[in-house]
């Protein structure tokens, strides 16, 4: 199955491809999975803009520009997970080049919410760490998310969680794949 936009009049549609041809959204193609694609397709959108939303919250709440704080939850939530970026890594995450990668982490660091350490072998291996004086402001902003997040999981089976994660791992892997091989050159633009 293939997944493609297409304008129908001054409206974009999703179309999905199955094996057998096309169907625009909401034609019912093997069963229904268009229709439930293109439903699914909207839920992670719209999840996707309301957490860029809460992020800019964040940063508005601590006087960041959105890309200062997203970087800083990046660097949260790796911390939290146990795998601590380094800033070639906060580079893909964000997208951004190594050189403005560099000078958001400059500002950080100035303002006090992140520091450098060199914690590997290789001392020249630079490891990012939230610093104390940003733990307690992140953690009371972001602690009502975890505690609604949390209650949420709590109403579905434990069963229910692990397909819904498996769900999530497939589409990550699909969409890194198609970035790895159909994504377009980002140095060429698109052809009016």
């Amino acid at each position: 199955m293939k997944v493609n936009w297409s304008r129908v009049g001054c409206q974009r549609r999703l179309v999905i491809y199955s094996g057998e041809g096309a169907a625009v959204e909401g034609e019912r193609v093997d069963g229904g999975v268009a229709e439930r694609s293109a439903r699914l397709l909207d839920g992670l959108r719209a999840f996707g803009a309301l957490y860029t939303d809460f992020t800019g919250r964040f940063a508005a709440w601590l006087g960041l520009n959105s890309t200062d704080a997203t970087a800083l939850v990046e660097i949260l939530y790796a911390e939290d997970k146990g795998t601590p970026l380094s800033p070639t890594r906060l580079s893909e995450r964000l997208g951004l080049t190594t050189g403005a990668t560099t000078n958001l982490i400059n500002r950080l660091e100035k303002l006090g919410h992140v520091v450098r350490t060199r914690e590997h072998a290789d001392r020249r291996v630079v490891t990012l760490r939230s610093s104390p004086r940003i733990e307690r402001p992140a953690r009371e902003f972001f602690g009502p998310l975890g505690a609604h997040f949390q209650a949420l999981v709590a109403q579905y089976e434990p069963a229910e969680l692990d397909r819904f994660e498996d769900f999530l791992h497939r589409l990550h892997a699909t969409m890194g794949d198609l970035l790895a091989d159909q994504g377009p050159d980002p140095t060429t633009r698109p052809r009016s």
